[in-house]
């Protein structure tokens, strides 16, 4: 099966977003159809392309590895969720933004600034049919009861679940910075409210107070409590968007417009609720997460069949990816009885500093333009994707968008441009690591995030930075920072310039929204 893909993520800007139109440097003739697929915590090991030992099929996931270019060192701007969305959509690192750690809660207002282009906006600016349909927790405006409040930074608690008004309209959501169509929900799955979002409105109140089992067959853990819509059910919601997904290029099918649909995908993330017709099919007992994966995998196919029902695969670019390393609420300890490692042979996991934390996979897809069945090892960042769109349009984006975003087509053999050298991770409690070539930088003295050491619970002594070289320590267990002095002070020089120039990419010096610091304990 044939199909089209790019990998990147794109930039940030002001009302006026673009310059003129500049030629070309690739053999691009056409706008092509682009699809940005983004698994929620799914791990590199997840993917049989990526990992031998893959202890489930992923055929579709391989089926676009074969029809495109499979990139070996391509990075989340951050191990959770909510920053990394940011930088897809805006090319911009979000530790510029007023979100310094963690993630946004399903309550909380929209993150992307009013006067920030986007990725949507951009395609929509050039002819293009927008869509969102998934998880979009970037946040969103909604009508909060007099006298109450919401958390404008950080998960709702309980007490403020019911302090919106959910019947009302929804202001400054994904319809807001670009995009036509959306329908999903406001945050990830295990937050509230728990019912659809379709544009600015629910399609049925929450008027339920409801929790659901963090993983399937495990009650102890549970989602969050809180607005639930009369006879939801969280393992309808991947059926549910998927179905939409396949409809939306049914329909944009009938249409001469291209078309961008953006596919957050709720899953693997909890709750981890395969349906009846996937439970066990991975073959072994007690481990729903690969259940889900493989669920995922034939969501996947459907879309891919659509495309191909309808002729469309030839001009259509398809990216996939991920938005961070898988978690440990996957269950850990019984997927390593089996076998199998989410995140492969790299250290940590969601949340961490360490590359399990944010090394994710990237596979890029469009027949006849990338080259089929390759692997690229060059180094990218999904802030990237925007940049990217941009060149294949061949528009420059204005001096104030996309400032950390740095095309990738040259790493696919269709342009000339620069390589990207070096790259800005962070992780969730707001640590800095930082690439220059095969070496790599933590500013923090352990994990940043869940693994061990975590935060707070380094040994004593341990040193403050930790330097990696992942060319011959991809498992970063040997800390050389006593060693190359002179390499951690020229590294963090430069985390410092881009930090206070606003930018990592060539322009003029732009304003960080709020102060960053870049030390964190």
């Amino acid at each position: 099966m044939r199909l089209l893909l790019s990998v990147a993520i794109l930039g940030v800007g002001t009302a006026q977003g673009i310059a003129d139109e500049v030629p070309r440097t690739s053999a691009i003739s056409e706008k092509p159809n682009i699809i940005v697929i983004l698994a929620d915590d799914l791990g590199i090991g997840d993917v049989k392309a990526y990992n031998p030992e893959c202890k489930i099929p992923t055929p579709h996931f391989d089926a676009l590895a074969r029809a495109g270019t499979r990139f070996t060192d391509a990075h989340s701007p951050s191990a959770v969720c909510t920053p990394t969305r940011y930088g897809l959509l805006t090319g911009r690192y979000a530790w510029r933004s007023k979100l310094k750690n963690g993630v946004l809660g399903g309550l909380s207002p929209r993150l992307i600034e009013p006067n920030r282009y986007t990725l949507a906006q951009l395609l929509k600016d050039n002819g293009y049919h927008t869509a969102c349909i998934g998880k979009w927790h970037l946040g969103m405006d909604w009508q909060i009861k007099p006298g109450r409040t919401v958390n404008e930074l950080g998960i709702e608690s309980r007490e403020q679940v019911f302090n919106v008004e959910y019947d009302q309209p929804i202001k400054n959501g994904p319809n807001s910075v670009g995009f036509d169509y959306f329908f999903g929900i406001s945050a990830s799955l295990d937050m509230v409210p728990y019912t659809f979002i379709e544009n600015d409105r629910v399609t049925v109140n929450p008027t339920d107070d409801r929790d659901f089992p963090l993983r399937l067959g495990n009650e102890k853990g549970r989602c969050r409590r809180g607005p639930a819509a009369p006879g939801f059910a969280v393992e309808n919601v991947l059926p549910e968007l998927t179905k939409k997904a396949v409809q939306y290029i049914r329909e944009r099918s009938k249409r001469e417009q291209p078309f961008f649909l953006y596919f957050p995908l709720t899953a693997p993330h909890t709750p981890i609720a395969p349906t009846p017709e996937w439970q066990n099919k991975s073959g072994f007992d007690n481990a729903p997460y690969l259940d889900f994966v493989m669920q995922i995998d034939a969501a996947i196919g459907e879309l891919l069949a659509e495309l191909q029902k309808h002729r469309l695969e030839e001009n259509t670019l398809i990216i996939f990816t991920s938005d961070n390393g898988c978690s440990p609420q996957a269950d850990f300890p019984t997927l390593q009885k089996l076998g199998h490692n989410p995140n492969y042979l790299y250290r940590g996991h969601k949340a961490d500093i360490y590359e399990g934390g944010h090394r994710v996979p990237l596979i890029v897809c469009w027949p006849r333009k990338v080259k089929a069945n390759a692997q690229c090892d060059s180094l990218v960042v999904l802030t990237d994707i925007m940049a990217s769109c941009a060149e294949i349009l061949g528009v420059k984006l204005a001096a104030d968008v996309g400032e950390d975003s740095i095309s990738f087509l040259t790493a696919l053999g269709l342009s000339r441009g620069p390589l990207r050298d070096h790259a800005i991770v962070h992780s969730i409690n707001g640590s800095f690591a930082i690439r220059d070539g095969h070496w790599k930088l933590c500013v923090c003295p352990g994990s940043g995030g869940w693994s061990a050491p975590r935060p707070g619970q380094e040994p004593s002594g341990s040193p403050e930075v930790q330097l990696f070289d992942l060319s011959k320590d991809i498992v970063e267990k040997n800390n050389l920072e006593a060693l190359h002095t002179e390499r951690v002070a020229q590294m963090m020089k430069l985390l410092q310039r881009q930090v206070d120039e606003g930018r990592s990419t060539p322009g003029p010096r732009q304003k960080n929204t709020t102060p960053v610091v870049i030390r964190t304990k």
